[in-house]
């Protein structure tokens, strides 16, 4: 016999208390195969729990398109700043700026390794520490660093900041309804389960065949095995076979 299968996704729980929620709509209370007190749990429950699966879908792709943008952004910025340090290593090598220069930076005296911005983390502390420092080094009277200028490493870092701020707002928005669905997801599986029982229990003076279509009607969902499957097919072949 085929196995009732109740649903595992949000996308399922939805379509099978939609189906049972417009045969209540459709029939009078007589009719239903479930109970009215069951019918108002439903009709109050499901507009919610679609509403913040909705929300949650929508604040998800959001957040995925705005995510090609952010990447993009970063790694301009990174770029940016790299560049930078580049430019201002090899006027160090050239002598064009004096080696002191690299303490405004909080860099290493001996300039043996520059930063490689391989993280947001990384990427937001040199950058600060650039930024600041290259003005430090100007305020001080030292020649600025062109080709980038340090003005122009800034709009690109701080368009990375802005970036990276909406990301993780739209992160915690998606995550907040995540867990709104998650925390309302144990009742919907308990009212299409109360559902599903009292359905099947109301047509259990049918046969099983039609026991089934009756209950699919509203949302139930049966799950032939393989070997169930397979004597179908060998039925019908059989019965083709007699028909010819």
């Amino acid at each position: 016999m085929p196995y009732r299968r109740l649903p595992n996704t949000d996308a399922a729980r939805i379509r099978a208390m939609k189906e049972a929620l417009e045969k209540g709509r459709d029939l009078p209370p007589f009719k239903l195969a479930y109970s009215s007190k069951l019918f108002v749990r439903l009709q109050g429950f499901l507009p919610q729990f679609e509403h913040f699966y909705k929300l949650q879908r929508e604040s998800m792709n959001n957040q995925v398109n705005s995510n090609r943008d952010y990447q993009e952004v970063m790694k301009k910025a990174r770029l940016y700043l790299g560049h930078f340090l580049k430019v201002m290593s090899m006027a160090l090598q050239r002598g064009d700026i004096r080696r002191d220069s690299l303490g405004f930076y909080g860099l290493p005296d001996d300039n043996s390794q520059l930063p490689q911005f391989t993280t947001e983390k990384d990427l937001l502390t040199w950058g600060e520490k650039i930024i600041e420092g290259e003005a430090k080094r100007i305020r001080a009277g030292r020649t600025p660093i062109t080709n980038p200028t340090i003005a122009l490493v800034k709009v690109h870092f701080e368009k990375f900041k802005d970036a990276l701020q909406f990301q993780k707002t739209l992160h915690k928005r998606t995550a907040d309804y995540s867990n709104k669905v998650s925390a309302m997801r144990k009742e919907a599986d308990a009212i299409i389960l109360e559902i599903w029982n009292e359905v099947e229990d109301s047509f259990a003076t049918l046969d099983e065949h039609n026991k089934r279509e009756q209950a699919m009607i509203y949302g139930l969902v049966y799950v032939f095995r393989k070997n169930e499957l397979e004597k179908m097919e060998e039925e019908a072949h059989i019965a083709r076979g007699n028909i010819a």
